[in-house]
């Protein structure tokens, strides 16, 4: 059975940091891209990150560049997604994705929220 769950979420000051992580398990974790999403109330999905099966790649949205970093452990079959110098307009729940060329995986999604 395939399981992606997230946490660590919550709620943070703005210029605070939070790092999320992301539990893989029922699939061959080293052979898909992952992704963190995330969605505001009455918004889009949107990409955050995303990081090659190899780990050698990593892109950005624009507007988290600079700030947010994602990381995996295939050991641990676990994707991190470090955010600091939070805003509020980064608050959202957010969501892990493992893909493939022949899979798409989604996980329930941990809110966060900034807010002083």
């Amino acid at each position: 059975q395939v399981q992606l769950v997230e946490s660590g979420g919550g709620l943070v000051q703005p210029g605070g940091s939070l790092r999320l992580s992301c539990a893989a398990s029922g699939f061959t974790f080293s052979g898909y891209a992952m992704h963190w999403y995330r969605q505001a109330p009455g918004k889009e999905r949107d990409m955050v990150a995303f990081m090659s099966s190899s780990g050698g790649t990593a892109d950005y949205a624009d507007a988290v560049k600079g700030r947010f970093t994602i990381s995996r452990d295939n050991a641990k079959t676990t994707v991190y997604l470090q955010m600091n110098s939070l805003k509020p307009e980064d608050t959202a729940v957010y969501y892990c994705s493992a893909q493939s060329s022949r899979s798409t995986y989604w996980g329930q999604g941990t809110q966060v929220t900034v807010s002083s």
